[in-house]
């Protein structure tokens, strides 16, 4: 189980600072939610690429980048500028599924690994047709927007649809959750599939972010 720890709610005063504490706690990945106030009601384009920046400068763990966000080419260009280990894209963001195609062979194309993200409200059924091109597979477990939510357990069976997907077609992706993940629901994630948990509010509000991340890290199936 991997963590990616959402800066979200990282405090602009104390970023770099709660940048360098994530690093020496170990996080796999800082995991960067980018809004554009359209596909979601918050705007935190111009925050979070400031904040992408400025780890590429000052730290060596990867930036997965989730593009929540209507117009996806408005923001690619300058997310695959910084190498990450993945942008992840909303399946939800594409009315013209060609463009979704397009998108996701010129992310690949870039170096870059490539996820999809569902609402709550979609279904894995719609995204069957990509998986088998995808690097990683993300299902949101609140309505994405705000920090912070209650876990929604209704969707742990996405998770185990995927995974079993996964295994019977015998593709090589990663299944990403995030949203209300904390000591209480990282089980629950576990034991349907999870590979990658996008934990904030619980690692950002702790006093011990090494420990909590140890602690997240520890359960085993």
């Amino acid at each position: 189980m991997e963590i990616s720890t959402s800066i979200l709610s990282v405090k602009k005063e104390n970023a770099i600072q709660t940048f360098y504490n994530l690093e020496i706690a170990k996080t796999d990945y800082f995991h960067i939610d980018v809004m554009d106030g359209k596909f979601v009601a918050q705007d935190t384009s111009n925050l979070m690429l400031e904040y992408a920046q400025t780890i590429k400068h000052i730290s060596n763990i990867p930036l997965d980048i989730h593009l929540m966000v209507e117009n996806v080419e408005n923001y690619l260009n300058e997310y695959l500028s910084l190498m990450p280990a993945y942008i992840t894209i909303h399946y939800e963001s594409f009315k013209n599924k060609t463009k979704l195609e397009e998108t996701i062979r010129k992310i690949k194309q870039e170096g870059v690994k490539v996820g999809i993200s569902i609402k709550p409200s979609t279904k894995v059924e719609e995204i069957k047709n990509y998986l088998h091109y995808l690097n990683l597979a993300l299902v949101m477990t609140v309505e994405p927007g705000y920090g912070g939510q209650k876990f929604i357990e209704e969707m742990l069976p996405k998770i185990q649809e995927l995974k079993l997907y996964s295994e019977k077609e015998e593709l090589d992706y990663y299944i990403e959750v995030d949203g209300g993940i904390n000591l209480d629901t990282i089980q629950k994630v576990r034991e349907c599939g999870c590979d990658i948990a996008v934990v904030g509010s619980a690692i950002i509000n702790s006093e011990d972010k090494k420990k909590m991340i140890q602690d997240l890290k520890s359960y085993k199936v």
